[in-house]
Formats: C-alpha cells, sequence, structure tokens
C-alpha cells in the first residue's frame, strides 16, 4: 500500500468525522507504517523495526507470535498510566496507615480487579504480573512504616497478597474468539 492510498483514507476519515461534527486533531493524528507486512517494508528499505503507537491506554507494537510464524498485535498498558496509578495508590496508603489490614487488602483487591478489567487483554499479561507486584511492594512499605519496630517480612506481605489480590489472567479473548462465539458458521 503506498502513500497516497493512505492519505486517501485520512482525507476519507476526516470527511466521515465532520458528518458527526467531529475533526482528527492534526498534533494528535499521524500516519504509522503498520501490519504484518510493516516490519518487512522498512527492513528493505533499511529502515528500523515499525513505530509504536498509543491508544486508549494500549501501545500498540508490530510483534511475531510465539512460534515466530506471522505477525501478530501486541498491546502494552501505557507505561505512563501504570506508573500514575500505582502513585495514586502508593500516596493512598501513605495517607491512612493505620487502617485494619482486612480493609486495606480489601481495598488494594478491588483496585487490582479493576485495572484488570480494562487491562487484562492478551499480550498484557507482563503488565499485570508487574502492577501487582509493585503494588505489593507499596503495601509492605505502607506496613512497615506504621511502628518503628518492622515486623513484616516479604514472606508475609506475599501471604496477604495471595489472600487479598487477584492473580493476573487474560479476561479478555482475542477479537476473532469473541466473533466466533456470536456469529458460528
Amino acid at each position: 500500500m503506498g502513500e497516497r492510498p493512505t492519505r486517501l483514507f485520512q482525507v476519507d476519515l476526516s470527511r466521515r468525522l465532520a458528518q458527526f461534527a467531529l475533526k482528527l486533531h492534526p498534533r494528535k493524528t499521524r500516519l504509522v507504517e503498520f501490519g504484518r507486512f510493516a516490519a518487512r517494508n522498512r527492513t528493505r528499505r533499511g529502515g528500523g523495526k515499525p513505530e509504536t503507537f498509543t491508544f486508549l491506554g494500549f501501545t500498540h507494537i508490530c510483534g511475531q507470535k510465539c512460534n515466530g510464524q506471522g505477525f501478530q498485535l501486541w498491546r502494552k498498558s501505557e507505561r505512563r498510566r501504570l506508573k500514575a496509578k500505582l502513585r495514586e495508590v502508593a500516596e493512598k496508603l501513605n495517607h491512612n496507615p493505620h487502617t485494619p489490614i482486612p480493609e486495606q487488602g480489601r481495598w488494594l483487591g478491588s483496585v487490582v480487579r479493576g485495572f484488570n478489567a480494562y487491562h487484562a487483554v492478551p499480550t498484557n499479561l507482563h503488565a499485570l504480573s508487574a502492577f501487582r507486584y509493585h503494588l505489593t511492594r507499596y503495601w509492605l512499605r505502607a506496613l512497615r512504616r506504621r511502628s518503628q519496630r518492622d515486623r513484616m517480612p516479604w514472606e508475609r506481605i506475599t501471604r496477604l497478597a495471595d489472600r487479598y489480590l487477584p492473580t493476573p489472567r487474560i479476561l479478555h479473548p482475542w477479537p476473532e474468539q469473541r466473533f466466533l462465539v456470536n456469529h458460528p458458521r
């Protein structure tokens, strides 16, 4: 696909959005070579890896399937959002340090469930695990700051995390699997 058809697509998209009184933001909209043949085309031209882009809280990456055979879209949680959420949780933990541990555990469990409800897409398991791990570390730090004599070893916080925080798992199937459920052949 050449340069001209993609520019025509952008013009058509702008017209379509104008019908609904919407328009593309010029600084936030750009054309990115992405997809099944992007890596091959860029290496042929002497370029590097295909560009990534961030959309709806995910960084989209041109990747390969685990067996190395074929294109696969990789989605990872946007690092900026993940860090911001962790910072927000750490601030709330430090703001209310003497809340009982079971109450803190239930609240942190709801935070993890909420994060997983949006971010538990295929190829994003590593980010889910990292979120849970760092949240556990912040919880440990908050519990250790409760007294001058720290009695919270890592083994105990892992037991608390296993009790209150859900383990990361993929909740949303691949789009084609979801489509097959609704429209069997």
